[in-house]
């Protein structure tokens, strides 16, 4: 029995989506609910299960086709055992990739409902390929080979013309000559357009980043505001509790679970860091839904913590732990990206020793974390110590957060950071 494989739901307002990668090729057997492909959203990327056990039939749409919430994308035959796939179906499933061509010499046409034809040459002669057999191709791209006046023979590979064979000889007779110009400075001549370099598009979720970041520039009076923090405490915690916390709780004692209680405790004290501008009001949340940044798969992904007032430093590591691998397997999903009042983005783990982060829509606020440098500070006495020191930068929207909220809210975290028997015992 066939069962389709269709575009899943992927959030309110998402109806377009892109095929990503093909995790299974055609012929190949599948468990229930083993992923089979990812489809990219505009905001995350989703590996598709299969619903049963069985092959898979064909696939109808390869890896960059866009497509619709609710097209068909493949087909699955349920039932135990795979059968063999013939040859010139396998060189089909070769052509899931845009950027690849077949190699086999089969001249049979992939399995598809449908039928391929020869390719007319005039004068009842057929089209040959490099094999000296007849060149075929669906009626559609028959009749796109015609109105466009290409050479089918310079097309086929395999025996077979393929849509994709077509657009790419399309594009490029259609692309513009190199223009001439002066050589440069050092008496080298331009460089041709194409040469060492690579086009790529975007991702759906690397344009909706790039949107976003452009959007919360135009529509914020974002600013940022600076600090420092001795983590000499915190890294003793650490290094004091860290194998008894990894023991009890089967996750490691990290950063992330300090500084998301230290935002809560300051978010608390000034909840307009906490809120939103919604048109010509301002909307105060009392509750604490904190992003945390993380880079995914794709891309970087915000995943967010809920009620993080009411969660345990066990859990919200393990929280974060969960949502980090899932982003990195392109498993994380809408509902785990959407509502957050606030967000961390730890640049730090990464080498950054400063930034300025960019606020996420519509939220008010972002703490950005740097990496921990030891630097002479003054101690006690005005004595010269060395600490280990992180700075630290909150951006904000100065529409509805006054300099003296921002800078008042960051010296919270710091005095939380800093002592941190403080946020143990909710002192």
């Amino acid at each position: 029995m066939a069962i389709e494989l269709r575009v899943p739901a992927l959030g309110e307002s998402i109806t377009q989506a892109t095929v990503g990668a093909w995790l299974k090729k055609e012929g190949d057997a599948v468990a229930a609910d083993e992923p089979v492909v990812e489809v990219e959203s505009e905001k995350a990327t989703v590996a598709l299960p299969a619903p049963a056990a069985g092959v898979l039939r064909r696939i109808v749409k390869p890896q960059g086709s866009s497509v619709a919430v609710g097209e068909v994308i493949g087909e699955l035959e349920a039932g135990a055992g795979a059968v063999a796939v013939p040859a010139a179906k396998a060189t089909a499933s070769s052509s899931t990739t845009p950027s690849s061509s077949p190699s086999s010499s089969s001249t049979s046409p992939p399995s598809s409902s449908m039928p391929y034809g020869p390719i007319a040459a005039g004068a009842g002669s057929e089209v040959l390929g490099g094999n000296g057999q007849p060149l075929r191709a669906p009626p559609s791209v028959r009749r796109l080979i015609a109105e466009k006046g290409l050479d089918a023979a310079q097309l086929g590979a395999g025996g077979v013309v393929r849509r994709a064979d077509v657009e790419r000889a399309v594009e490029a007779r259609g692309a513009p000559a190199a223009p001439i110009q002066a050589p440069g400075g050092n008496g080298a001549a331009p460089r041709p357009p194409g040469d060492r370099e690579r086009l790529v598009p975007m991702s759906p979720l690397r344009r909706t980043v790039a949107r976003r970041l452009l959007e919360a520039q135009q529509n914020a009076a974002i600013l940022t505001t600076f600090n420092e923090i001795d983590m000499s405490r915190v890294l003793a915690l650490r290094e004091k509790h860290g194998d008894t916390f990894l023991k009890a709780h089967g996750v490691k004692l990290g950063f992330t679970s300090f500084f998301v209680k230290a935002s809560v405790e300051a978010l608390r004290a000034w909840p307009a860091v906490n809120a939103e501008v919604r048109g010509q009001d301002i909307v105060y949340k009392d509750h604490y839904d904190v992003g945390v940044a993380v880079g995914g798969g794709k891309g970087l992904v915000v995943p967010v913590l809920r009620d993080c007032d009411r969660l345990s430093f066990a859990e919200i590591e393990k929280t974060t732990a969960e949502l980090a691998k899932r982003a990195r397997e392109n498993r994380i999903t809408m509902q785990d990206l959407e509502g957050g009042t606030f967000t961390i983005s730890n640049g730090g783990i990464y080498g950054s020793l400063l930034s300025t982060p960019i606020l996420n829509p519509p939220q008010s606020g972002i703490l950005g974390l740097h990496k921990i440098e030891k630097r002479p500070v003054a101690g006690p006495n005005d004595a010269v110590v060395v600490r280990p020191m992180m700075y630290v930068a909150l951006s904000y929207d100065h529409r509805l957060i006054d300099g003296r909220e921002a800078v008042s809210f960051l010296v919270r975290v710091k005095e939380c950071i800093e002592d941190p028997e403080r946020i143990l015992f909710e002192a």
